[in-house]
């Protein structure tokens, strides 16, 4: 199933870095940013949560929450949020549920060899739980200003 833009988000439970267990419906009430990502600790990945923690206190004030999903377990997740100083949630999907649930689990190509893994897709949640936008082919540097500049129009 393909989520588009004035979908409800599909509600889901999973640990984060902490061992702590989150669900998408303690976000009502807020506006949200659920980006999912490919693997902690690769470039791409650095520089996309790294971008969003340099940007953070700009979502603050907008009281947009951020949360990260990757297959990645807690433990991968705390040492990157560690590593990098990352101050929102971090989600390990490690059986796959929620990518699948979001349609960011598919086919991708590296070095021409095909593969499946996560697709580097973001969802701006509004605060009743719609889908405000969808950021399909995320380039990392960029996306944390893009998506600071939607909300701009959209807050």
């Amino acid at each position: 199933m393909k989520l588009a833009v004035g979908d409800t988000a599909p509600n889901f439970t999973l640990l984060d870095q902490d061992n702590k267990s989150h669900s998408l419906k303690e976000y009502r009430g807020a506006w949200l940013l659920l980006y999912f990502y490919p693997k902690d600790n690769t470039e791409g990945c650095t520089k996309e949560a790294c971008a969003l923690r340099d940007d953070f206190m700009g979502f603050k004030k907008l009281d947009v929450k951020i949360v990260g999903v990757s297959i990645d377990n807690p433990k991968s997740h705390k040492k990157f949020a560690d590593d990098y100083k990352l101050p929102f949630t971090l989600l390990a999907d490690d059986k796959k549920e929620v990518v699948n649930l979001y349609g960011v689990w598919g086919e991708k190509s590296m070095y021409g060899k095909k593969y499946m893994g996560t697709l580097r897709t973001s969802f701006l949640i509004d605060p009743e739980g719609k889908i405000e936008k969808i950021y399909e082919a995320v380039k990392p540097a960029d996306h944390s200003r893009e998506v600071l500049e939607d909300l701009k129009t959209l807050i």
